[in-house]
């Protein structure tokens, strides 16, 4: 691996480690009963953090595909990074349910570009084995919602300090130049719907990160413990490691049906049995759905990664962003058990949706 190629990897990697902080850190957070304390808020309004947060990523996501392949990363990553700082800043000093909004938007728009160009670099700089550097790409982003989950009070502090770094990295750094002058539009990303078998990724990244953002959310209040919460990063972080080896041997396709059935069986354990248990086998199982996803979808549209890239994170995260909201409210009048039967749900169509994919590979 050239040594370039290997420092803009690990570049990407710091920001998907900085993403997981980012996506993490609100789950986690409240998790401690003084954070709602000091915020003043109740389920319903915790839910409605949750989907301004995914919202953020969701606006991000959605502009930055086409400034990608129009401009490159550097421009995205640096800017990035710069917001998820002052996202990170708000969030640790917001006094009120309406900064707590605030700084969640920020804190999203920021993650949500560097999510999406650290995986439009490596989707770039590694065409011949997507599927595996996906992979350990998304490790970095376990990594960082781990540590947030497991040192919430201190990390956040860290969290801030490495997106400060990155900025200033990411200036320095050079990166490959848009290998298409595809001329910039604000609605590219929105017009990539029509290519075949984009729709059907991107309604399973919808499932699948609204599953992933709801377990994420709302395992540490389910359960009263944010040690079944770690259990689950963890496993997100460690499937990824395996998926990158296993990805080499099998097809992806047949990765992603034994994935999206796992998660299933993961959901229900977790949210009806043993939770413990049932966060450990969800994250294995989630681990691969997403990157994997993306691999084949770079692999059908190599020169418009950015932009694919940038539809298929934005619709899918509008599940992120639904999902854990709508489990606040439905927990706030049916009760919190309740509300977690739409994971459940969700990895019904999960199921479903990677035998489409799966079928329309072959």
């Amino acid at each position: 691996m050239p040594s370039a190629r290997r420092l803009l990897f690990f570049a990407a990697g710091a920001a998907m480690f900085v993403f997981g902080i980012t996506l993490a850190a609100p789950g986690a957070l409240f998790g401690f009963a003084e954070t709602r304390a000091r915020l003043h808020v109740d389920l319903p309004q915790q839910g409605d953090i949750f989907l301004v947060l995914y919202l953020g990523v969701f606006v991000s996501t959605i502009l930055v595909g086409p400034v990608i392949d129009s401009f490159g990363n550097k421009i995205v990553l640096t800017t990035s990074a710069a917001l998820v700082v002052a996202g990170l800043l708000g969030f640790s000093l917001a006094g009120s349910f309406f900064s707590a909004v605030a700084a969640s938007f920020v804190l999203g728009f920021g993650g949500g570009g560097l999510n999406t160009a650290a995986n439009a670099l490596v989707a770039d700089l590694y065409h011949e084995n997507r599927g595996a550097m996906l992979n350990l790409l998304g490790v970095f982003f376990g990594v960082g919602a781990v540590l947030i989950v497991v040192a919430a009070k201190y990390l956040m502090v860290v969290g801030g300090a490495l997106a400060a770094i990155c900025t200033v990295t990411y200036l320095a750094l050079p990166f490959p130049r848009p290998k298409e002058a595809v001329g910039f539009s604000l609605f590219a990303s929105v017009r990539a719907v029509r290519y075949p078998m984009v729709i059907a990724y991107a309604a399973l990244l919808f499932c699948e990160s609204g599953n992933e953002s709801a377990i994420g959310s709302w395992t540490s209040t389910y359960t009263g413990s944010n040690a079944v919460l770690a259990v689950y990063w963890g496993g997100l972080m460690t499937g990824r490691v395996f998926a990158a080896k296993i990805v080499t041997r099998i097809s992806k396709d047949r990765l992603l049906l034994l994935s999206g059935i796992g998660s299933a069986i993961g959901t229900v354990i977790l949210v009806l049995g043993s939770a413990m248990a049932g966060a450990a086998i969800v994250g294995l199982s989630f681990a691969s759905i997403y990157p994997t996803t993306l691999a084949m979808a770079a692999d059908r549209y190599q020169r418009l990664a950015g932009t694919i890239f940038g539809l298929l994170f934005a619709l899918g995260l509008i599940g992120g962003m639904l999902f854990p909201w709508a489990v606040g409210h439905l927990s706030g009048h049916y009760g919190l058990r309740a509300g977690m039967m739409l994971p459940l749900a969700g990895a019904a169509a999960i199921v479903a949706l990677v035998s489409v994919i799966t079928k329309g590979e072959r």
